[in-house]
């Protein structure tokens, strides 16, 4: 017995869905009572459609073949009544995707991988009333000539996901076998990443963590929030470490243990610190130095029109890579939007520290 699964999520409003990766059911198989003990790539290949030996061996080497909900290699042997599960990263069904020639900023690339700088108000997938200029597009004609593009006739090889109006790195497979072996890495949270954000405030402590379950608004589908109750959403965990501090806003470096959507605007928001210019989590009021005046008023106002966009960058990223399986990292600067308001805010500090004295 052969099962089809097919999984989607929601996007609306322009906005990502997730920032962590999904590893989709292709196939689930049940073994037949009567079957003989027989080597799972040969099984599988009699069994697929289309499917050819070598790419159920690459499958299994990046761990996206279970049996009995534990991963196996290609030499593992079947017996009645096991159940066979194909875990990959691309969905089984997929909308036709239009490459078009945009801008792309590529930071890295061999025959595994591909490592981009993404623009703020890129969206990474097309969704409700985003069909076109989306990094997805944009990767759909970069790639293709590859032989991965032209064998799948899918989307290209992205394995995680950052916000419309996030910027920062985010790596992209170029074949079948560092797709899984990187989504396998993201399901696990076992890779390395890094972000900066511009919150509001002046953050009690030097360092931290904020958890808790992230799960949709009620209110507004639109955003998430964070709660202490484990049928309210996904666990999520965020260290913080202080940068920088400008007295009304702060320069933070964020790693995560888990990926949840939002993560960083929930969590920042929800210790009265959201992020600078974050139009759906509080951002783009004044939340600190209201007693500041209009000049304060005007200044703050500058900000935003200078980095009408969360103040979120996507700094590091580090992995396992398919091929060599050696540990990499990368890493990029600050957007020129945000270093302005950044510097900004600086000589504000400084301003304000002469002022009283």
């Amino acid at each position: 017995m052969v099962i089809f699964v097919a999984m989607s999520e929601e996007i609306e409003n322009n906005e990502e869905v997730s920032e962590e990766p999904e590893l989709y059911e292709h196939f689930r198989i049940v073994v037949d009572k009567g079957q003989k003990m027989l080597r799972i790539d040969k099984f599988l290949m009699n069994r697929i459609e289309n499917a050819s030996r070598t790419k159920i061996q690459a499958a299994a080497d990046a761990g996206s073949i279970f049996v009995n909900e534990k991963p196996v290699k290609s030499s593992y042997k079947i017996k009645p009544l096991d159940l066979i599960s194909i875990l990959l990263a691309n969905p089984p069904k997929d909308t036709e995707i239009v490459p078009e020639n945009i801008p792309l900023t590529v930071l890295y690339e061999d025959e595994d991988v591909l490592l981009v700088n993404k623009k703020a108000g890129m969206v990474v997938h097309p969704g409700h009333n985003n069909v076109s200029g989306t990094l997805v597009n944009a990767l759909a004609y970069y790639l293709q000539d590859s032989a991965f593009m032209k064998e799948n006739n899918i989307r290209p090889g992205l394995v995680h996901r950052i916000d419309k109006n996030t910027s920062g790195l985010l790596v992209i497979t170029k074949n079948a076998l560092s797709m899984n072996f990187l989504a396998k890495q993201f399901f696990d949270h076992s890779i390395e990443r890094s972000y900066q954000a511009l919150v509001w405030g002046d953050l009690p402590q030097d360092e931290g963590t904020i958890s808790g379950y992230i799960g949709r608004s009620l209110r507004d589908r639109r955003i998430f929030q964070l709660s202490s109750d484990e049928n309210k959403g996904k666990w999520s965990v965020t260290h913080y470490k202080v940068l920088e501090r400008f007295q009304f806003a702060t320069l933070v470096s964020c790693k995560l243990e888990t990926g949840r959507t939002h993560q960083i605007r929930v969590h920042f928001r929800s210790i009265g610190h959201p992020l600078f210019a974050d139009e759906n989590y509080g951002g783009q009021e004044i939340v600190y130095g209201q007693t500041g005046g209009g000049k304060f008023k005007q200044f703050i106002q500058n900000c935003f029109d200078i980095m009408p966009r969360q103040g979120l960058h996507a700094k590091s990223l580090g992995f396992i890579h398919p091929s060599t399986k050696l540990a990499v990292f990368y890493e990029t600067e600050l957007p020129e939007d945000m270093q302005q308001v950044i510097e900004k805010f600086r000589k504000y500090a400084v301003y304000n520290d002469e002022s009283n004295n």
